[in-house]
């Protein structure tokens, strides 16, 4: 195959949702399309989903060194589909790439893969479980029970996991809308590991532990062609209570919004657009742009009322699709950590 036309294949998907993430709000036509009341099948549904357009397996981790040094993590493997199905060889539609980013309070590093499906170079597995492109992978005999290595020039990683409780559902029994319109995904986690391992760093190795948090999401057309982009927390405050919470910018400058609460015990409460409430209060300049890097998140129902704050200002990662995510610290009403992404922000 012409090198031009490869090129042209693996990376039209990833323009797509380059562009103002307006990709993710595009024609689902041909594709399967989320449903209300989702029945999983566990562990098949750890696996890819070719019928959908999107699909990503995400882990994030916030990481403590033996001085007390906080580090931040994520590992995520994306599926991006020309077409509906899997196919064989070189006729599969089925695109991957990956991100790989280690922050450290000081330094931001983040780097990227791609592949074509069909041809083994990238794919999942899901009993033993394998998610992998190239030599980055995250694997283990179950989902519970994993181990994860990647690396870039100046970076990497070998990290091992362990869950300490169940998978959690987000929305409606993991049916999570998106937009007043009604676009959806599925939509589960898995926000109790434990992880420990080492990072290898341009200053040398460092051994690390903490907590990690695995999301899994498919869908054909998650956005809505009226927003940009969307803000997103994982919060795990000290008493081992977890906040999974959203909002998506609409153009005319409002937003939806959408969030789980998760007990200790793996208990969930779904709640719907307006009670999760993420205000920006500090925008630092990065790469030439306004990013907010603090900000007042509050849930009344829990009595949530908090500040979160960026480890590093400056974790925007530089790839073909362009956002921030790193490592946050949480202080008012509750205490902890947690991971924000936000994307859209040109």
């Amino acid at each position: 195959m012409n090198v031009k036309v490869l090129c042209l294949l693996v990376l039209f998907p990833i323009a797509a949702l380059a562009q103002g993430f307006a990709g993710l709000g595009t024609d689902a036509d041909g594709f399967a399309v989320p449903q209300p009341e989702p029945e999983f099948n566990f562990p098949a549904d750890h696996g890819p989903h070719p019928d959908y357009r999107i699909e990503w397996w995400y882990l994030t981790a916030n990481l403590q060194a033996a001085d007390g040094t906080a580090y931040g993590l994520q590992w995520t493997l994306f599926r991006s589909a020309l077409a509906p199905g899997e196919g064989e060889g070189w006729t599969s539609p089925q695109v991957w790439f990956a991100h790989a980013a280690v922050t450290t309070p000081s330094h931001h590093f983040a780097t990227e893969r791609f592949a074509r499906g069909g041809i083994g170079l990238a794919g999942v597995e899901h009993a033993p479980f394998r998610a992998w492109i190239d030599e980055w992978a995250l694997e283990g005999p179950d989902f519970d029970t994993l181990s994860l290595r990647a690396q870039g020039a100046d970076f990497a990683y070998d990290m091992n996991l362990q869950a300490q409780g169940p998978l959690v559902f987000h929305g409606q029994r993991g049916f999570s809308v998106k937009s007043a319109e009604g676009q959806a995904s599925y939509y589960y986690s898995q926000p109790f590991y434990q992880i420990a391992g080492t990072l290898m760093l341009p200053d040398g190795p460092v051994d690390v532990s903490g907590s990690a948090w695995l999301d899994r999401e498919w869908s054909s057309q998650p956005l809505s062609d009226t927003q940009s982009g969307w803000d997103w927390f994982s919060l795990s405050f000290e008493d081992g209570n977890k906040l999974m919470g959203f909002q998506l910018r609409q153009r005319d400058g409002s937003t939806y919004s959408a969030s789980t609460w998760i007990g200790p015990d793996g208990t969930t409460t779904a709640y719907p657009d307006g009670a999760f409430v993420a205000d920006p209060l500090t925008q630092s300049r990065v790469v030439g742009r306004d990013v907010p890097t603090t900000w007042r998140v509050q849930l009344a129902d829990r009595g949530v009322d908090v500040e979160v704050d960026a480890v590093n200002p400056n974790a925007w990662m530089p790839l073909s699709i362009p956002y921030w995510e790193g490592p946050v610290t949480m202080s008012g009403s509750h205490e902890g950590v947690g991971y924000l992404e936000m994307t859209g922000y040109e």
